[in-house]
C-alpha cells in the first residue's frame, strides 16, 4: 500500500478557505439580482451580510450591497510600490481646485442610468428584463469609452439605481446633499439636468457639514453653484453647528467630544430649507405646521434641561416611518399628481457619507434614522412624516461615474475603509495636501535625530503613526501599517484631518470672500446656534481605533456597523470643533 503524502495544517487551512470562498461565490451568484458582471467580470461586492437564504417576504439582505469594479492585483501591487518609493511633495493651495467640468465632463457618456419607457401592459418580468438590458448598454458605453484606470469607483448594482428611480418618481422636491469639503465630487450635472429638465422638479442643493470649512470658502462654493446652475436653490446645513469664535487648541487632533443634551435640535439650516420649499410650492401646500415645529425645536433647545439622550428621544410627537422595499419597485405611472392630498414629498439623494440620514435627524429634531460611517449603511429608502404635510424620503447613497482619482473617493468616504485593499496611496494623497506629519507630531521611522529633515513617503507616514499609536501585528509584533493607514483615513473622514477643496479662482478672490456680507452673516449664525449652556462637552483621548464610547477596543481596520448617535462631524469632534483652519491656515486647506 503506497504511503500517504504528508498534509500539513497550513495546507488544510488553505483547503477549507478555498471551500468557503467557493461556496460564498456560488451563494452570491444565486442571490445576485444585478447582471453587471456581463460587462466586466471584475466586480467586487462590498458590505456582504450573512444570510441563510431569502428571509420573510423574499427579502434578500444583500440585494442593495455595493458593487464596485475590482482593482487588479497588478494595480494594487503597483500602488504599494509607489507608496514605499514615491517621495511626497507638498501641493500649494492654488492647486486644491476642483472644477466640475474636469470631473464629470457634462455631455459625455458619464451619465447615470435612466429608467427605460414602460407601459401597464408589460408584466413585471418584462419590465425588469428591459431595465437590465438598458443597464447593460449603459455600462457598456462607459467601459468602452474609458479605461478602468481612469474611471472612478461607481455603482454597478442595478437594484440600488432602481431605488433612485423610485425616489425621484415619488418626490415633489429633490434634495441633493453634498459635503462642503468637496461639493463638486457629490454633484453630478447629469442628475441636475434630468431633475430640472426632464422631470420638471425643483432641485435644492444642500451644502452639508458647513462647520468643517471656513465660512469664506462656504460662501465661495455657494456662489460657484449659483453661477453655473441658476435653477438651483442652495441651502447651507450642518446637524451639529459650532461657534467659530471659540478658542482654538492645536493639540485637539486626537481628542473627541461626547455631547449630551439636545444636539439634533441645534441643526443649522432647517429654516433655510423651509424658506426654499415655501418659495418652490408658492402656497400650494400649507407648511405652517413645519414652521411651528421649528419654533418648538428652537424653544426646546433653548430652555431644555439637557438631562440626556433618553429624555430627548421621548420628547415631541412620534414620527411615522414607512419602510419601502420591494413595493418601491412597483410602477407608479408616467405622470402623477403633485402635492397629492396636500402633502409635499421631499426626496433626499446623494453620495454615501454626505450626511443624508443626519440631515433627516436634524430636520426631525431627534434621532429617527440610524447613521454610520460605513458607505451603504442605508440599504433601501424609507419615508418619514416630518409633519402631517411634509414627508421625507431617505435614499441609499449612490456613486455616479466620474473621472475623480480613486484616492480622493476613499477620502470622501464613498468606499468602505475597512475593505480597502491598498490604503497607503490615499494616505499619501492626503499628506501631500495637508501637513499630516506636523499635525500628528510624527517622527520619521528612520530618523535618529528628530530635528533632522527626512523625505517622507506614504508608507513612512503609516509606519510612524503605527509606532506612535502602538499598532503592532499579532505574530511578529511589527508596526501594523495597514491598521495605521485605516486609522488615518478615518481621521480624515471624520474631519479631524480636514482636507477642503476650492472652486476655481478662489485664491485670487480670497480677500473678497472673507469680507463678503454673507460670510459675516454665516459666522454670526453659527455663533448663535452653536453649543449652549444646556449641553455638556467632555473631551477624552481617542482610543487606538477611534471607536465610540462604550465599545470595546478593536482594530482600526474593522468598520463599525452599528449606529452612531452622534455624527462624526459633531461640533466638538476634536480638530473640526477647534477650527482646523486656524491650525493649518486656510492657505493649506
Amino acid at each position: 500500500m503506497p504511503r500517504k503524502k504528508p498534509f500539513s495544517v497550513k495546507q488544510k487551512k488553505k483547503q477549507l478557505q478555498d471551500k468557503r470562498d467557493g461556496s460564498r461565490e456560488r451563494r452570491e451568484e444565486q442571490t445576485d439580482t444585478s447582471d453587471g458582471e456581463s460587462v466586466t467580470h471584475q466586480i467586487r461586492r462590498l458590505n456582504q451580510q450573512p444570510s441563510q437564504g431569502l428571509g420573510s417576504r423574499g427579502y434578500d439582505p444583500n440585494r442593495y450591497r455595493l458593487h464596485f469594479e475590482r482593482d487588479s492585483r497588478e494595480e494594487v501591487e503597483r500602488r504599494k510600490r509607489a507608496a514605499r518609493e514615491q517621495v511626497l511633495q507638498p501641493i500649494s493651495a492654488e492647486l486644491l481646485v476642483l472644477d466640475i467640468w474636469e470631473v464629470y465632463q457634462p455631455g459625455s457618456v458619464l451619465d447615470f442610468p435612466r429608467r427605460p419607457p414602460w407601459s401597464y401592459e408589460m408584466s413585471k418580468e418584462q419590465l425588469m428584463s428591459q431595465e437590465e438590458r438598458s443597464f447593460q448598454e449603459y455600462l457598456g458605453k462607459i467601459h468602452g469609452a474609458y479605461t478602468s484606470e481612469k474611471l472612478s469607483y461607481f455603482e454597478h448594482n442595478l437594484e440600488t439605481w432602481r431605488q433612485l428611480w423610485r425616489v425621484l418618481e415619488m418626490s415633489d422636491i429633490v434634495l441633493l446633499i453634498t459635503d462642503i469639503r468637496h461639493p463638486v465630487v457629490n454633484f453630478p450635472p447629469a442628475l441636475y439636468e434630468y431633475v430640472t429638465g426632464e422631470l420638471g422638479l425643483a432641485l435644492v442643493l444642500v451644502l452639508n457639514k458647513v462647520d468643517l470649512a471656513p465660512p469664506a470658502l462656504v460662501v465661495a462654493w455657494k456662489h460657484y453653484f449659483h453661477q453655473h446652475y441658476p435653477q438651483l436653490h442652495i441651502v447651507l446645513f450642518t446637524s451639529f453647528p459650532r461657534d467659530p469664535r471659540t478658542p482654538q487648541d492645536p493639540s485637539s487632533v486626537l481628542k473627541k467630544s461626547r455631547r449630551r443634551g439636545r444636539g439634533w435640535t441645534r441643526a443649522l439650516g432647517p429654516e433655510q430649507l423651509l424658506r426654499a420649499c415655501e418659495a418652490i410650492t408658492a402656497g400650494k401646500v400649507d407648511l405652517s405646521s413645519w414652521r411651528e415645529k421649528i419654533a418648538r425645536d428652537v424653544a426646546g433647545a433653548t430652555w431644555g434641561n439637557g438631562s440626556g439622550e433618553e429624555e430627548e428621544e421621548e420628547d415631541g410627537p412620534a414620527v411615522l416611518v414607512e419602510q419601502q422595499t420591494d413595493s418601491a419597485m412597483e410602477p407608479t405611472g408616467p405622470t402623477r399628481e403633485r402635492y397629492k392630498d396636500g402633502v409635499m414629498t421631499i426626496g433626499c439623494v446623494g453620495f454615501p457619507n454626505v450626511g443624508k440620514s443626519s440631515l433627516i435627524n436634524g430636520l426631525v429634531g431627534r434621532k429617527v434614522v440610524s447613521v454610520s460611517r460605513t458607505p451603504g449603511h442605508t440599504r433601501y429608502f424609507q419615508t418619514y412624516f416630518l409633519t402631517h404635510s411634509v414627508k421625507l424620503c431617505d435614499c441609499p447613497g449612490l456613486i455616479f461615474p466620474s473621472l475623480l482619482p480613486r484616492q480622493l473617493q476613499v477620502l470622501a468616504g464613498v468606499y468602505p475603509i475597512a475593505q480597502i485593499q491598498e490604503p497607503y496611496t490615499a494616505v499619501g494623497y492626503l499628506a501631500s495636501r495637508i501637513p499630516v506629519q506636523a499635525l500628528l507630531h510624527l517622527r520619521h521611522p528612520e530618523a535618529e535625530d528628530p530635528s533632522a529633515e527626512h523625505p517622507w513617503c506614504a508608507w513612512d507616514i503609516c509606519e510612524a503613526w503605527a509606532e506612535k499609536r502602538g499598532y503592532k501585528t499579532a505574530k511578529a509584533a511589527r508596526n501594523d501599517v495597514y491598521r495605521a493607514a485605516n486609522s488615518l483615513l478615518r481621521l480624515a473622514l471624520d474631519g479631524r484631518l480636514s482636507l477642503c477643496f476650492q472652486p476655481p479662482g478662489y485664491s485670487e478672490q480670497k480677500g473678497t470672500w472673507e469680507s463678503h456680507p454673507e460670510t459675516m452673516e454665516l459666522v454670526v449664525l453659527q455663533g448663535r446656534v452653536g453649543p449652549a449652556g444646556d449641553e455638556e462637552e467632555e473631551e477624552e483621548e481617542l482610543s487606538s481605533s477611534c471607536e465610540e464610547e462604550g465599545e470595546e477596543d478593536r482594530d482600526a481596520d474593522e468598520e463599525g456597523e452599528g449606529d452612531e448617535d452622534t455624527p462624526t462631524s459633531a461640533p466638538g469632534s476634536s480638530l473640526a470643533a477647534r477650527n482646523p483652519y486656524a491650525l493649518l491656515g486656510e492657505d493649506e486647506c
